[in-house]
């Protein structure tokens, strides 16, 4: 998203860490809203205690000066590393900022340390109440350049697991947007691999030795993709002619999302969980592995938060779930679904160990 485009200034501070609320004199107070690149939105007002998420995402949407619809399409979150909380309209931010050590005792397994030191910052971002088949119909380009940074964020991020043709397809419908359309002069195999990480999701970049190719193979469930496949899919964008570059974003940004739309966890909410692995080896070692649980409107999937894959994905007429904690440091999330083993139907059983699993009940 350009940030002179939507007249807002750039932020400064592009790590995960940074603060939403600062003062600016005895009674005036800004406040920060982060959209997904790290542009920020700075408000500066009296009274913030009071202050809604509603007024706020008003004042949001007049300084982006989106259309009234973009009050359904986004929200307005509270996001740490360790915690990510979508706002309701009633929600007042700064007193929610102020509970944040109480939210974190109560829905992570954070040290000490990180409970004193965390902060969450206000970010911009899709409601995840908004329903995909509406985002299609959107014609205001502001609005589709935020819902394409969005999800082109989750899957450079891995957090839209997605085959290697899909990303290549994505990564290519990204430069032709960043870089206008495929010139053979000037986009060539060795410029785009300088940049091969603003394309593509960077666990599936393989930038490593020769020697470890193998090692890597492996090691990782999915094969390394590299330049060649991303130049192959960007020469095969098609063009639609003699069109202006307003039309032609808004024909690339829908190709972005209809694209992600096929993934079935796309515009989920996520958290943080862990699962037992399966026992391993003559000693039978065992342990956990941590995982990302997706819920959407639609199920619940869980990935792999390292290898970035899908292991499991479930909608919900295909599970039922429960919520135990059988001591206040190990709240399961507990999920029960049919399956096969060895060619026979069985009921299998999931235990995701997260605190955050309790928030499902509501």
């Amino acid at each position: 998203m350009e940030g002179d485009k939507l007249m807002v200034p750039p932020s400064g501070d592009h790590g995960s860490q940074r603060s939403s609320i600062s003062s600016t004199g005895p009674r005036a107070q800004d406040v920060l809203v982060y959209l997904v690149d790290d542009t920020v939105v700075r408000l500066t007002m009296d009274n913030l205690p009071s202050v809604t998420a509603h007024e706020l995402h008003r004042m949001v949407l007049d300084v982006l000066n989106l259309p009234e619809c973009a009050l359904e399409i986004f929200s307005l979150w509270l996001v740490s590393p360790f915690l990510e909380v979508q706002l309701k309209p009633k929600h007042q931010p700064y007193k929610v900022c102020r509970q944040w050590q109480d939210l974190l005792f109560r829905f992570t397994s954070c040290s000490v340390e990180e409970f004193v030191e965390d902060e969450p910052s206000l970010q911009f971002r899709r409601n995840i109440f908004f329903l995909r088949r509406k985002e299609l119909q959107i014609q205001d380009e502001d609005v589709l350049r935020l819902l394409y940074e969005e999800a082109k964020y989750n899957i450079l991020e891995g957090r839209y697991p997605c085959d290697l043709t899909d990303c290549e397809a994505l990564g290519a419908l990204v430069c032709r947007i960043n870089l206008g359309p495929y010139n053979p002069e000037q986009h060539t195999a060795s410029f785009l691999k300088e940049r091969l990480d603003s394309f593509l999701p960077s666990h599936l970049c393989h930038r490593g030795h020769k020697r470890f190719a193998s090692l890597w193979k492996r090691a990782s469930s999915q094969l390394p993709i590299n330049e060649q496949g991303l130049l192959h899919a960007f020469r095969e964008v098609p063009e639609a002619g003699a069109c202006e570059e307003h039309a032609t974003l808004l024909r690339l940004y829908h190709a972005y999302l209809q694209k992600c739309h096929e993934l079935p966890y796309y515009g989920c909410a996520f958290f943080f969980g862990e699962i037992d692995k399966p026992v391993q080896g003559l000693l039978h070692r065992s342990g956990r592995k941590a995982v990302i649980v997706a819920i959407s409107l639609d199920g619940v999937y869980i990935i792999d938060s390292k290898e970035k894959y899908v292991l499991l994905g479930l909608r919900f007429q295909e599970l039922s779930w429960d919520h135990t904690f059988p001591s206040e440091e190990e709240h399961i999330l507990w999920l029960e679904f049919d399956g096969e083993n060895e060619g026979r139907q069985v009921n299998k059983l999931l235990k995701v160990y997260s605190k955050q699993g309790k928030r499902s009940r509501g």
